[in-house]
């Protein structure tokens, strides 16, 4: 054989081994993609995932998918060119108008909220920073979180210099700086803040900032009497079936919460990210560098562990939830991978979940398939029949069916709120209890233990179940607050509890929401409008306060000694309740 003939074949035998290598990787890419696919689809037939769905490895897309539907009533279904609310991924487009804004030289890290909003309170405004609000260490209270909020304030407009006066000027929680407690206040304020430097509407900058440069057609400001286009509605699962989800006025997310978009656009956002378009080197390292509780700015940095070698991946991510839409955006910069989930049905306890199989799958680590609710079944046979059977039910399940219905912690913490929200509180309790014995190494059964001892008025077991919560882990700001006001020296005041007749009605604090006030065998409860009852305690005749949350309530007489109102006193606001029956 000649020379020449020899390299021939040589060469074509590198070639064949090449193709069988190219053929062998493309084989297992995807093998990957249709364990991707079978993953979503059995947690889309066990209604945990309705929406749309894209992976990307190495900065291709190699799966994108639509699941169920973004209109129930037609019958429109869910494609990746559906566009779903986002809720607090929007935070993360908040966080990159203000980096860029930095990077101009308009706005200073360390700068004062008092130094950009000079009608803001000068009290507080003069010890929040940038950074402060940025990371979630401001101290600004919550609004989302304020009591009554979402059922009688979330649906009326607002503009955003009346909503800050009303909602995002509360006393500090902590001294900014000291602690980590996730505000939707804070980014609110920063909304604000872009466009007081601005000068332009916080929507119009990031268009043209963001969305413009980066193509991404298909994101914006959500406004509800603007015609989208296959924009997917927004539902709710419940026992009962799928609801619409309640309406919401997206003035209120604003800059914490009101985009919508397409796992499509994510792609080109999260692709945008490796790149120096839209932010600077430099001012990615700001944005990704970890503060308190792992949050950078708009993100969570941090690591997961996959299968049971705890193999560590980096991630960056967040997660968003609004009125019927659940989403999460995981990026594994390391390797140019991304996750983006969207679902339109309040299904956000699942996607974590979701997300963690395909990461599993992404670098072939073993991983869980998606099991049967076992809150959703043990719910149904405890309203059929009793809570007993539940539990019954419950011990049988994981005797015999292990495998075929989820029995992680979660589970039956979801099935003991329901029953709270049912106002089934000694059933609530053993629900809790059971989860207590399921994990008694698990800090939030003891937590949620702790709640419902405390809306029966079981002030000595809330305060041990508090206690180990606190024990198990130190980092539980929720158990502690509530600690310290049940475990105070504070003394109740010696009332004759017939007094608390005449403080028994309704007494309504904002449109479609009320607070019922009842006397149950010598004990004054309040219950909000789709809250559980708690009890509260006696300062005074007319003074009284919570525990489960820092706020107190006064009655307030007219000269002929009747009660024509309460004031709800929280997050240094005082709300007027009229009494209206």
């Amino acid at each position: 054989m000649t020379s020449s003939r020899l390299v021939h074949r040589s060469l074509s035998l590198m070639l064949i081994a090449m193709s069988l290598v190219f053929f062998q990787a493309a084989a297992f890419a995807q093998d990957k993609v249709h364990q991707i696919d079978d993953l979503i689809s059995l947690y889309n037939k066990y209604g945990q995932f309705n929406g749309s769905a894209l992976v990307a490895d190495n900065g291709k897309v190699i799966y994108k998918k639509g699941f169920g539907f973004a209109n129930m009533e037609w019958k429109i279904p869910n494609e990746p060119d559906t566009k779903f609310r986002l809720g607090s991924i929007t935070k993360q487009f908040t966080a990159t108008l203000i980096l860029q804004l930095v990077a101009q030289g308009k706005i200073k890290l360390d700068g004062k909220v008092s130094d950009y909003l000079d009608t803001y309170r000068k009290d507080t405004g003069e010890k929040i920073t940038i950074h402060h609000l940025l990371s979630h260490t401001s101290g600004v209270p919550n609004y989302t979180a304020l009591p009554g909020f979402m059922e009688g304030v979330s649906r009326n407009p607002y503009s955003v210099g009346d909503f800050i006066k009303q909602y995002a000027s509360g006393d500090l929680e902590f001294e900014p700086g000291s602690k980590f407690n996730y505000s939707n206040s804070g980014y609110f304020l920063l909304g604000a803040i872009i466009e007081k430097v601005t000068g332009k509407p916080y929507e119009q900058v990031l268009k043209e900032n963001i969305l413009d440069p980066l193509g991404m057609k298909n994101t914006g400001y959500d406004h509800y009497d603007q015609i989208l286009n296959k924009r997917a509605s927004g539902y709710v699962r419940t026992p009962q079936g799928y609801r619409n989800a309640p309406y919401l006025d997206m003035s209120l997310p604003y800059a914490a919460g009101s985009l919508f978009s397409t796992v499509e656009d994510l792609f080109l956002w999260d692709q945008a990210l490796y790149g120096d378009k839209i932010l600077s080197a430099k001012s990615k390292d700001m944005m990704f560098t970890p503060n308190l509780s792992d949050y950078g700015y708009g993100f969570v940095i941090t690591k997961i562990t996959l299968g049971p070698g705890k193999f560590p991946v980096p991630v960056i991510e967040h997660n968003g939830g609004i009125n019927g839409f659940s989403t999460t955006i995981v990026r594994m910069v390391r390797d140019k991978r991304l996750i983006v989930l969207l679902d339109n049905t309040s299904q956000g306890r699942y996607l974590d979940k979701i997300a963690a199989g395909i990461d599993s799958i992404l670098y072939d680590q073993p991983y869980e398939p998606a099991k049967r609710s076992l809150a959703e079944v043990l719910l149904n046979t405890a309203k059929e029949k009793d809570v007993a059977a539940a539990i019954s039910q419950y011990r049988e399940l994981k005797a015999n069916q292990a495998n075929e219905y989820d029995f992680s912690e979660g589970e039956l913490n979801t099935l003991g709120y329901q029953l709270l929200q049912m106002k089934k509180v000694s059933e609530a309790i053993e629900i809790f209890k059971l989860n207590v014995a399921a994990y008694p190494q698990g800090f939030n059964t003891y937590d949620s233990l702790g709640e419902a001892y405390l809306a029966h008025g079981d002030r000595d077991l809330a305060i041990a179940n508090y206690k180990k919560s606190l024990e198990l882990n130190p980092q539980n700001a929720g158990a502690a607050r509530v600690l310290a006001s049940l475990s105070s020296a504070r003394k109740d005041a010696a009332i004759d509890p017939k007094v608390y007749e005449s403080y028994a009605g309704d007494y309504e604090l904002a449109p479609q929401f009320v607070l019922t006030v009842t006397s149950e065998d010598g004990k004054l409860m309040v219950q909000a409008t789709g809250q559980p009852k708690y009890q509260v305690f006696p300062k005074s005749v007319s003074e009284f306060y919570y525990t489960v949350v820092d706020a107190q309530i006064t009655f307030v007489t007219n000269a002929q000694g009747q009660v024509t109102q309460l004031i709800l006193h929280q997050n240094g606001r005082n709300m007027e309740a009229k009494k209206v029956r």
